[in-house]
């Protein structure tokens, strides 16, 4: 079935361009739920275009700044935003200001009449050092209904898609989302805008479970590799977005060839 849009513009941090989703054949070596979502929309509107201007590390301020217009300018019909995950990982973060924030950004967005997309942020009461910030990222959470509401959005609802708590949905970092973390997403985006796919829940299929012995040690690289890199940058103020640019800077078609059979 036809849906309504022909251009559309995901905008944000790392979430948005596709972190964990690795596949170096595409721009920024990353595929990503934004795209899988582009590539669902495509197969029933000729003429549809896709852009993302997301970059790993920005923050919501930052989003605002450097993507918003730059997002309008393209002209879309359908704009989709991951902002403020960064803000609210920050120490001392207010989730009510940031979600005064993003209701700002959402504003701008949607001036024009597209479409606007946001997201509330995944239950993380399952990692043994996110799991401190679960009652902020509630009370984020629970302000960003009214942000939709008031402005005729649609939010993403990862709090209540507890699969999204299982470890095969996170990349190695614990920070993205793995490639079927990112489908699973995806699929979520598309039935909230309520757009017929393809996309099948699980598939690819999950990967098979790790003895304790095996999560145990893999605890202790991703201290080492992950978190310990990620803790240095808060501090000294750097970003993994930095010199980096947009992966798909312009409105194009998109298509993904079918898997060899």
């Amino acid at each position: 079935m036809r849906h309504p849009w022909t251009r559309y513009v995901s905008i944000g941090d790392s979430f948005a361009e596709g972190v964990g989703d690795d596949e170096p054949s595409l721009p920024n070596g990353v595929r990503g739920w934004s795209d899988r979502v582009a590539e669902e929309l495509a197969r029933t509107v000729d003429d549809f275009a896709y852009a993302n201007l997301a970059i790993r590390g920005k923050v919501l301020e930052q989003i605002r700044e450097e993507q918003a217009e730059a997002a309008l300018a393209l002209q879309p019909d359908l704009i989709t935003v991951s902002a403020g995950g960064n803000n609210i990982l920050r120490p001392n973060a207010s989730p009510d200001r940031v979600a005064k924030k993003l209701e700002s950004l959402v504003q701008t967005l949607g001036r024009d009449g597209a479409t606007v997309v946001f997201f509330n942020g995944p239950d993380i009461g399952m990692t043994p050092v996110m799991r401190q910030i679960r009652g902020r990222v509630g009370i984020y959470n629970s302000n960003l209904l009214g942000v939709a509401s008031r402005n005729e959005a649609v939010v993403v609802d990862l709090w209540n898609a507890k699969h999204l708590q299982l470890p095969q949905m996170w990349a190695p970092d614990r920070l993205h989302f793995s490639p079927i973390g990112h489908h699973e997403i995806a699929r979520l985006v598309l039935d909230s805008l309520g757009v017929e796919h393809a996309l099948e829940h699980m598939d690819p299929e999950p990967l098979p479970k790790k003895s304790w012995r095996r999560a145990r040690t893999e605890d202790i690289i991703w201290a080492r590799e992950h978190l310990g890199p990620w803790v240095v940058r808060r501090i000294t103020g750097r970003s993994s977005g930095d010199n980096m640019q947009p992966k798909r800077p312009n409105p194009t078609r998109i298509r993904r060839d079918p898997e060899p059979s």
